[in-house]
């Protein structure tokens, strides 16, 4: 727990006053000062302007794509493209404004690779436009290390597989087909080896990776494919699900309780097990009350869901208790 959670955890307790709770969170050093403001806003500024200015070049082609010619269009894309990667360059990512410029040559990287696509008609997938994007911006997604690039780059590779398999229905040359299983059992192996790296290096040390936001987004990512998963075991009645699917479930909950509980102690990935505990398990329940008189069902469903939310909210706060000792 922070300092600032302890603080106020303290005044919910009542044994901080209201009116001295202001000069609490700044004896604890939970206020921020004139320094850490400064750079919070620059960072925001930063972050904002590069996602607003490379949303803007894609809204102006949209808006103006008529009245533009093919010149005009590439002119624009790759002044903008140029501009911005000269900018990170001289700058350099150890910098904030380097970072930003990097950010925002990375999404125009995309945007050039839409535009060529759109213009020429080449006939390329929108999995090819991904996967090539991804392919593009690796060598700057290593030498930036930004946790907003790498997470980038692993959206990219989430969105190239789903897109592949959308194009081909799973074809996968010489390797045969996969289902719709396969593909989440794919992005869920993917998932959740990104999040055991990224956390075994941020024990380690490494200080761009100490972010606590990016762990919690793949965190996330990885519970909510295997959940997907022992959802479709929950509901599949035909058998074509396998017989893996809620053991891996239940080994995924397990490892996360371990792991954030114990060894690292993340409550918001504690609190998104207990909702991924809640929904199977209403879901197995309203699988088994099916052909049960409907009333009665949902009533024994909504009181599991209301006891089984209460019991997680409990163990939840007491979880956050234990960091005030």
């Amino acid at each position: 727990m922070s300092a600032r959670d302890a603080v106020v955890e303290w005044a919910e307790r009542g044994h901080i006053s209201p009116d001295a709770l202001p000069r609490a969170l700044e004896a604890a050093g939970a206020t921020p000062d004139g320094p850490a403001w400064r750079r919070f806003l620059s960072v925001l500024l930063l972050t904002v302007g590069a996602l607003l200015l490379a949303a803007g070049v894609v809204m102006f082609f949209a808006y103006n794509w008529d009245a533009l010619g093919r010149h005009q269009k590439f002119a624009l894309v790759e002044t903008a493209f140029v501009a911005s990667a000269v900018v990170a360059w001289f700058i350099g990512p150890a910098r904030l404004a380097g970072q930003a410029a990097l950010l925002l040559t990375t999404l125009l990287t995309g945007a050039l690779l839409a535009l060529i696509g759109q213009t020429y008609q080449t006939g390329a997938d929108t999995y090819q436009l991904f996967g090539y994007w991804a392919l593009l911006v690796l060598p700057w997604v290593v030498v930036g290390r930004m946790p907003v690039l790498w997470l980038l780059l692993v959206a990219l590779v989430n969105l190239t597989l789903v897109t592949y398999f959308d194009a081909f229905q799973g074809t996968l040359g010489i390797v045969g087909t996969i289902d719709n299983e396969w593909l989440a059992w794919i992005l869920f192996a993917l998932n959740t080896i990104v999040l055991v790296v990224w956390e075994m290096a941020a024990r380690r040390g490494v200080p761009w990776i100490s972010e606590r936001w990016v762990p919690r987004l793949l965190a996330i990512a990885s519970g909510a494919c295997v959940a997907n998963l022992a959802l479709w075991a929950v509901f599949e009645t035909s058998g074509d699900i396998g017989p893996w699917a809620l053991p891996a479930y239940v080994a995924w909950m397990a490892g996360a309780f371990y792991c954030y509980r114990f060894r690292i102690r993340d409550l918001f990935v504690l609190a998104g097990g207990v909702l991924s505990a809640v929904v199977v398990i209403a879901a197995a329940l309203t699988r088994w009350l099916a052909d049960g008189d409907n009333a009665g069902a949902f009533l024994l469903l909504g009181r599991v869901v209301i006891g089984l939310s209460g019991a997680g909210a409990w163990w939840l706060r007491g979880v956050a208790a234990e960091g005030e000792a």
